[in-house]
């Protein structure tokens, strides 16, 4: 067959056919230009750097935030999509499955109860009959596998903040026996709102809320005193936000299936408004403005409340599933033995009653899809480095906003010993207002990492602010926090902490936007992905995280606990473990 073609002149001229050993040379040659092409392109992707990205943030929560996903609810089908989605991602990255026997994810056996509506419950007394309405008056749950509640004839004691502080010489019980009561709390810690020339001003931290401020411990310290319930009373600054966010998730708890008999939870825990809290001491013939200035007093014992009763008749709803933690590993190279952690929670709130534009799914868009982004951006990058010496798990965790549920079983079941896991990194809520001059840390004085946060920022132009309100007790409230109870040295970055200092706008600008996400947004439908987030801030936080990790896979350091932490001696039983 002859070949014609026009050359670049205008002629045309004939070519000849080529032989086959002519053939095999060209495909040689091809062949060759292809490989030497292909080795030029990889080497120079493998130049350029791999970066935190804004954009791949932003779409990852607009998957994990999207309806169909229905506000990733444990044990519901938004639960299934959710774990599916991060494994996918993590799978793509190249991550190993973290969980036993090659699994992406450990198995977390649940209870979820729920209140069935118009519940009755009432504060009885000489001069008094105060009905409670659920969601409105009070909030109240049950941790307990109980069907039903029917009790008459309950004592009710006010404990005040019900703190039992050896260190600091303070037990606001005294000879009290709560056995078969309700207690009844203030919210937050004895100096909370003392002026300075109170003998308890700084006792407890001042306004950063010590773990005696936190309503979970006021209810694990009546269930150790065989109370029958607690409730707290609710104030808008004191507990960190108002009674639409404390009555969000009326009559339901998901907790942990398997309980230690030994350590069973309250039968019913949870919030009393302020105004009915008021009426109920007043019929008692106290006054709650006079009982919080008196509460803050070392001499102040809790007292039962003469010839008030309570009442209550309940039914509950109880299931029982498996809810779930998906874990990703990167191998050490050198020391896989040796566990770094990055975590957020994936779980949000699903889906509730109809707000003002008749939204019902919680979609939890920055709580916490945008930090479980953040954790798989980390993962990408570190991914896409040279080898780290040691391990990097990366946890997802379920049931956060349940009360830190997943995160505390993995304590309990450890699939990596906490004896040698170097660190927890956690990502809760990221600000999504612009890029910060500033970074801000939860818990100043709490570990080491708090040095290498400080490092970082400086490598990044930027400065370390302590958060400006500590009276919500942030430290307390998130996953890291349940290894710092097993000892493992944490550090958090969580947006609603305090305003950061706003490249466009400054603290004030800081300020507001936790004002406005809080005040509106906070565990709401109004919590969803927007396309006018500004997410170098963010980007900014997430890279501070993952150079701290970087820098400690590949050391031999073990951060501790700073002196006066309350969980140095904890981490100090298990030191030979990590010599």
């Amino acid at each position: 067959m002859k070949v014609v073609t026009k050359t670049c002149d205008g002629n045309f001229v004939t070519l000849k056919p080529m032989t086959p050993m002519e053939n095999d040379m060209l495909r040689l040659l091809t062949t060759t230009v292809t490989f030497l092409w292909s080795l030029n392109s990889l080497a120079t992707n493998q130049e350029e750097p791999v970066d935190i990205s804004a954009e791949r943030l932003s779409q990852i929560v607009k998957v994990m935030a999207a309806d169909e996903f229905e506000g990733r609810a444990p044990g519901t089908p938004g639960e299934d999509k959710t774990v599916a989605y991060l494994i996918r991602q993590m799978q793509a990255i190249g991550l190993e499955p973290g969980g036993r026997d090659g699994q992406w994810i450990q198995a977390v056996p649940m209870m979820r109860s729920v209140v069935a509506p118009r519940p009755k419950m009432t504060f009885l007394g000489d001069n008094l009959s105060l009905g409670l309405e659920q969601g409105a008056s009070v909030s109240v749950e049950t941790p307990q596998a109980i069907e039903a509640i029917a009790v008459a004839d309950i004592p009710v004691v006010f404990v005040g903040f019900g703190a039992d502080a050896p260190e600091q010489d303070w037990d606001d019980y005294g000879d009290i026996d709560l056995t078969g009561k309700l207690a009844v709390y203030l919210v937050n810690d004895p100096d909370f709102a003392a002026g300075p020339d109170e003998p308890v001003a700084g006792r407890f931290g001042n306004r950063r809320m010590t773990y005696y401020g936190r309503w979970a411990y006021k209810f694990e310290e009546a269930a150790r005193r065989g109370a029958f319930g607690a409730l707290v009373i609710h104030e808008t600054e004191a507990a960190g936000y108002d009674w639409s966010v404390a009555s969000a998730g009326a009559g339901e708890n998901v907790s942990l299936g398997i309980k230690d008999p030994a350590s069973l939870p309250v039968t019913l825990q949870g919030w009393l408004h302020n105004d009915a809290a008021d009426e109920l001491l007043a019929a008692a013939g106290h006054d709650l403005d006079a009982l919080r200035v008196a509460a803050r007093s070392p001499d102040f014992k809790a007292f039962e409340l003469e010839g008030i009763r309570f009442a209550a008749d309940l039914k509950v709803d109880i299931t029982r599933f498996d809810s779930r933690n998906v874990l990703g590993l990167l191998p050490g190279a050198e020391r896989p033995q040796e566990v770094i952690m990055a975590s957020a929670h994936w779980d949000a709130y699903g889906v509730g009653a109809p707000d003002d534009q008749g939204r019902t799914v919680r979609p939890g868009a920055n709580d916490d899809a945008l930090g479980s982004a953040g954790i798989l951006e980390i993962a990408r990058v570190l991914k896409a480095g040279p080898p780290l010496d040691r391990s990097v798990l990366f946890a997802f965790w379920t049931a956060e906003e349940s009360g830190l549920v997943g995160s505390r079983a993995y304590t309990e079941d450890p699939v990596f010993p906490i004896e040698t896991t170097v660190a927890n990194f956690t990502l809760d809520i990221l600000q999504t207002a612009g890029a910060a001059n500033d970074v801000i840390l939860v818990g100043k004085g709490q570990s080491e990492l708090e040095d290498d946060m400080a490092r970082v920022a400086r490598e990044q132009g930027r400065y370390v602010t302590e958060e400006n309100l500590p009276e919500n007790g942030l430290f307390y409230r998130a996953d890291h926090f349940s290894m710092a109870r097993v000892g493992v040295p944490v550090l958090l970055i969580m947006g609603i902490a305090g305003g950061a200092d706003l490249v466009d706008g400054g603290r004030e600008a800081g300020n507001q936007w936790i004002a406005d996400y809080v005040g509106n947004c906070y565990h709401k439908p109004c919590d969803a992905w927007s396309a006018d987030w500004d997410l170098t801030g963010a980007v900014q936080d997430i890279e501070l995280i993952r150079r701290i990790i970087a820098a400690l896979a590949n050391s031999s350091r073990w951060p501790e606990w700073k002196a006066g932490s309350e969980f140095k001696a904890v981490r100090a039983q298990s030191a030979a473990a990590r010599k």
